[in-house]
């Protein structure tokens, strides 16, 4: 897990973004665990459309079926385009765009809490209001 230290000597977070880690530090296609003050997040890094890195998505890292922070470790996929990841305990699909749950397996429908992303001269920041 990666415990953030919000500025950096050489880069400074624009006002209500937090800055999460180096781009580099994220593999495509494998979630990373971050800190920010209590809250455990789940960063992914998918391939763009060419097939170099794509897009950042900051997720929720608590599986809201088994209340465990395992989200970091599910499983990267798509269904019909639409990026996910599906939990290591119960295996329940999320969004990775919006958090909603596109397979309950049987379960009340939950969602993920969702944080703007992006990615600025190679760092990655998260839009933080909390």
């Amino acid at each position: 897990m990666t415990l953030v230290e919000p500025q950096t000597d050489e880069y400074t977070a624009p006002d209500g973004w937090v800055r999460v880690c180096a781009l580099d530090d994220l593999e495509v296609e494998r979630g990373r665990a971050a800190l920010l003050g209590g809250t455990q997040i789940a960063l992914f890094l998918l391939h763009g459309p060419d097939g170099s890195a794509g897009r950042v998505h900051a997720v929720s890292n608590l599986d809201p079926y088994s209340h465990a922070h395992v989200i970091s470790r599910g499983i990267v996929g798509t269904r019909q385009d639409v990026p996910t990841v599906a939990s290591p305990m119960y295996k329940q699909v999320f969004d990775l765009r919006t958090g909603v749950c596109l397979d309950t397996q049987g379960k009340e429908p939950k969602s993920l809490h969702v944080w703007p992303v992006t990615v600025d001269a190679g760092h990655v920041l998260v839009r933080w209001d909390e």
